[in-house]
């Protein structure tokens, strides 16, 4: 049977499928970790919400997305990010941001380092289960 008509186990015992994980990871790209990065970056110090991504999912999951239009939308999500981040100047790095409960002091430098580990923490997920 070809790899894309496999039908979708867990990847980790009582854990998401494939499918699962890539929505997760692009809508928390999306909404959270790209997102607050590009309003650090063209915003004066914006504020960001609480995001929970369990009640999102639960909202929002599409099992029957298509998995090649998930991840096409998702690398060019993340590549308009960084086309944005190559023509900024250094110093934008250091532009801040705050969280309504965690406080102030997010750079836009953190927020694209979670969203970077995000996106491999699950990547490796994947990898481990396939």
């Amino acid at each position: 049977m070809p790899r894309s008509k496999r039908p979708l186990f867990p990847l980790e015992e009582g854990g998401w499928n494939t499918h699962q994980v890539a929505a997760h990871t692009r809508d928390v790209h999306a909404l959270v970790y790209g997102m607050r990065a590009r309003r650090t970056a063209t915003e004066e110090n914006p504020v960001f919400q609480s995001f929970d991504a369990d009640e999102h999912a639960a909202g929002h999951y599409k099992p029957d997305e298509p998995l090649e239009a998930l991840l096409n939308g998702f690398v060019e999500n993340v590549e308009s990010l960084a086309d944005l981040l190559r023509d900024l100047p250094g110093e934008a790095w250091a532009r801040e941001s705050r969280h309504v409960t965690l406080g102030g002091g997010f750079t836009l430098q953190t927020w694209v380092e979670r969203d970077l580990a995000h996106i491999n923490e699950h990547t490796e997920t994947i990898k481990r289960g396939t």
